[in-house]
């Protein structure tokens, strides 16, 4: 299950609502081992495709060291689909390569309908083996005192 703050969710609709029709694309970071999302990093599409994305490796580069320094890890990798609905694509899980992310996939095909929940999904994605999980939206993280 991936357990996200309702404002990172929002922040992923609007982003992906901005960029349509491009595919948009970003990461949310958190601390190695937690599994909390808390730091929303939007990435730039270089593909500038209505059907795929790319990050730029210059700029996925500079984050992956940021997070190597902050001691972080990609805790949600996210992208939007602009003309199919939320779920992976072949591309998507070719491209999958960290093990620990929630892949979150945003489906704006229908971005003018009222209720946008259904078109935010995510997924645990290795080896090619596509798992769908629970998102569980939260105010905040609980965090316990010892």
């Amino acid at each position: 299950m991936l357990n996200i703050l309702q404002m990172h969710l929002d922040r992923m609709w609007q982003q992906a609502i901005k960029d349509h029709p491009i595919e948009t694309c970003g990461i949310i970071a958190g601390k190695l081992g937690s599994n909390e999302a808390s730091r929303f990093i939007p990435m730039k599409n270089i593909a500038q495709s209505t059907s795929f994305f790319e990050f730029d490796p210059k700029e996925q580069l500079q984050v992956w060291r940021e997070m190597e320094v902050n001691d972080e890890e990609p805790i949600v990798i996210f992208h939007s689909h602009t003309h199919s609905e939320a779920y992976p694509s072949p591309a998507d899980c070719s491209l999958a390569m960290e093990p620990n992310a929630h892949y979150v996939i945003i489906s704006t095909q229908d971005k003018d309908l009222p209720d946008a929940d259904h078109a935010i999904r995510s997924f645990r994605i290795m080896n090619g083996e596509i798992v769908e999980e629970r998102i569980a939206r939260v105010a905040s993280y609980q965090t316990s005192v010892a």
